[in-house]
């Protein structure tokens, strides 16, 4: 399971979002921190450098899904469970959707309010629904 990994990817993105810095180093302690593998690093690795590169088309699918609130609007622990959840969803295959939806639920209900978890849910469903389609 990569629940730690998905964490750490989490509270890297979470930390972005208030003028952390994420280089190597920070990275790397954050990896340490998570006691992670090799293995759940190249999936961290890979996930942060989607996010990254896919982050204004990642903005707009959560503007488009969220009908509540824009994106800038939204906590930044749920934007940061959001981005992990549909950098998956939408870049890579071999990760089950719904794995991807359940876990992102949890980094919610553990690190954010307490309707987080539905409102992230509905996002990403409505995201697999219309790829789906």
């Amino acid at each position: 399971m990569r629940t730690a990994a998905r964490e750490t990817v989490f509270k890297i993105l979470f930390s972005e979002q208030f003028g952390q810095n994420a280089d190597e180093h920070f990275r790397a302690s954050m990896y340490r921190s998570g006691g992670l593998t090799e293995d759940d690093i190249a999936y961290c690795d890979k996930i942060l450098g989607l996010s990254a590169e896919h982050s204004a088309e990642i903005a707009s699918v959560i503007d488009k899904h969220s009908y509540s609130f824009p994106e800038a609007r939204i906590f930044p622990a749920d934007r940061s469970a959001l981005t992990v959840a549909l950098a998956e969803i939408l870049y890579c295959d071999d990760i089950p959707d719904k794995v991807s939806v359940n876990e992102a639920a949890n980094i919610a209900s553990k690190y954010s309010s307490e309707k987080s978890a539905s409102f992230i849910s509905g996002i990403l469903s409505s995201v697999i629904g219309e790829k789906d389609v």
